[in-house]
């Protein structure tokens, strides 16, 4: 049985971009949507009404900004450390992302990631219809990843460990045994067990006892 689960929220978190704005970048929206993106990291607005109006702004880009935004994606200083650490020591590591497939499935094979989940983009004839493809994954979401991946594999949730930076990572980081506001909101940071202003993921190991 594995000792633990660490599951991470992705962008600002795993990774240093917002893939949306990265996105809106091509579609000449980037102002727009980091304006809404704020918003709701910050809790004021409904995650999954943000995400809509968001992905709404990219509709007719074609399916070829997806390896543009890939080589623009850079992984937070720690991760790979992080990872090797969890899996030495028997851990799972998962991400639940409000951001995409498209962009987090080759990174999660990359990286060797046990569990990722994410919201998937309507396309059709090679260009974005400006929809999210299927449920959006949003607060409840995140929570749900986190329960489901524990109890196929045996863990209590006590020995979860939720890492998130904004307000809709506080379900799934009420639902762990840790929360961790890495570099996050202040709403984020005033929920949270513990706070880690910075950048580096590899301080996470020493909260699971795996570094000094």
């Amino acid at each position: 049985m594995p000792r633990f689960l660490l599951v991470l929220d992705v962008d600002s978190t795993l990774i240093e971009n917002e893939v949306i704005e990265l996105l809106a970048d091509a579609a000449g929206s980037h102002d727009r949507v980091r304006e809404i993106t704020e918003r709701a990291m910050a809790g004021e607005i409904d995650f999954a009404e943000s995400l809509r109006e968001r992905v709404a702004t990219l509709e007719g880009l074609p399916e070829s900004c997806f390896d543009d935004a890939r080589a623009r994606v850079r992984v937070t200083d720690g991760v790979a450390e992080m990872i090797a650490g969890v899996h030495a020591a028997d851990g799972l590591v998962g991400v639940v992302s409000g951001g995409f497939h498209e962009i987090l499935d080759p990174l999660a094979q990359e990286l060797g990631l046990d569990h990722w989940r994410a919201n998937r983009l309507g396309a059709r004839d090679g260009r974005l219809t400006g929809l999210v493809d299927g449920p959006v994954v949003d607060a409840v979401a995140k929570a749900s990843a986190l329960a489901q991946w524990a109890a196929a594999a045996g863990i209590p949730l006590a020995r979860t460990v939720a890492v998130g930076d904004g307000a809709n990572d506080l379900e799934m980081m009420r639902e762990a045994g840790l929360s961790v506001a890495f570099d996050a909101k202040p709403r984020v940071r005033a929920q949270a067990d513990v706070a880690m202003p910075h950048r580096d993921l590899s301080q996470v190991l020493a909260l699971l006892g795996l570094k000094g």
